[in-house]
């Protein structure tokens, strides 16, 4: 490969269109960048039900198991700091 391959961006050669000129207008920003927008959202591909069942059963596993994580350690520093300072706080008089 030449290095004029290797150096070339996807923007300047997109569809054989030369690259536009940084001095446009406002308004034709807007339309590039809207015309960039829908080209993006072209390329996306949505998820089976299959595959989006999956993915929201492993989500919710996950916040499972971080709830259990952050519920134990809490019990322990609780249970720490109880032991640390003695007693149940304001009660105790």
């Amino acid at each position: 490969m030449s290095e004029d391959q290797v150096t070339e961006t996807a923007a300047s050669s997109s569809k054989g269109r030369p690259a536009k000129k940084a001095d446009a207008g406002f308004f034709a920003r807007i339309a590039l960048f809207m015309r960039q927008v829908i080209g993006e959202l072209k390329k996306v591909v949505a998820p089976t039900r299959k595959e989006l069942i999956n993915y929201t059963l492993v989500v919710l596993v996950f916040v499972v198991i971080m709830m259990l994580i952050v519920t134990l350690l809490d019990l322990a520093f609780g249970t720490g700091v109880s032991w640390v300072f003695g007693g149940s706080g304001a009660t105790d008089r």
